[in-house]
């Protein structure tokens, strides 16, 4: 059975920071929107702006690329989609298999943006025997027990679990000792791999959780101006008759 650590950064190529890796892709989305409008140049500024980072920021991960915008031209929308697409490996193609092909496995194989990054949908796994043949979008769904030799036959390294909870690390052991050295995750689930595996987690829940925390916050500040706070010399006079700690606020801050 695989065991180690959750995470495993992978070792990248000319030391490139594994937050800068992160950015990249919003860096492609927004060159590839300015590509297919015909923008030949773009300066620093508009681009962070369009992947909403600041532009310091994006000229140090453009220098760890060896790319270098020209003054009062800007940079070069073309040759930074091929300069990133090739740093992330896009500009190959990558077979992927889906294992779970309920409501969000369906979901994600009748996703169109893969094709179009360099990723092919191999195969549609499920352990459902029911499921075995159903073509799902033009893919017919395979059974686990071919898990394996799909894996083989294909080629592939990268795996999307979108099963149950309970089925998520069994199947990524099965994974793993196939070869496959890459996983999304899409189940509510911590998964355990060996080193050399990356695992990259999506989990719609807490992304959810983490805005509810935030609409309260809204809230409660919005409910504190409509009873109306005191006003900042007013706020100073309270604390002259504090003790020397104040009063604890109710809500820490952040």
């Amino acid at each position: 059975m695989a065991t180690g650590r959750t995470h495993r950064p992978a070792t990248r190529s000319r030391g490139i920071p594994e937050a800068t890796v992160a950015r990249l892709p919003l860096y492609l989305r927004a060159l590839t929107a300015l590509s297919e409008r015909s923008v030949p140049t773009v300066s620093s500024e508009e681009l962070a702006a369009a992947a909403g980072v600041n532009s310091a920021k994006l000229r140090k991960d453009f220098s760890y690329l060896g790319s270098y915008g020209t003054r009062g031209v800007g940079y070069d929308v073309e040759y930074l989609v091929y300069q990133i697409s090739r740093e992330l490996g896009l500009t190959q193609d990558w077979p992927v298999v889906i294992v779970g092909i309920g409501n969000l496995g369906a979901a994600l194989a009748n996703y169109g943006g893969f094709a179009s990054r360099g990723f092919r949908v191999a195969a549609l796994i499920d352990a459902d025997p029911a499921m075995a043949g159903k073509p799902v979008a033009g893919i017919p769904v395979q059974h686990t027990d071919e898990l394996e030799k799909i894996i083989k036959d294909n080629g592939v390294s990268i795996g999307v679990i979108a099963t149950p909870a309970g089925a998520a690390q069994p199947v990524c052991d099965r994974l793993v000792a196939a070869g496959v050295t890459s996983i999304l995750n899409f189940a509510p689930t911590v998964l355990t791999v060996p080193d050399g595996v990356d695992v990259r987690k999506v989990d719609l829940s807490i992304e959810l959780q983490i805005l509810a925390f935030h609409e309260q916050r809204k809230a409660g500040e919005g409910s504190a101006a409509g009873e109306g706070a005191p006003s900042t010399a007013a706020a100073r006079d309270d604390s002259a008759d504090q003790g020397p700690e104040g009063d604890v606020p109710a809500v820490m801050p952040a």
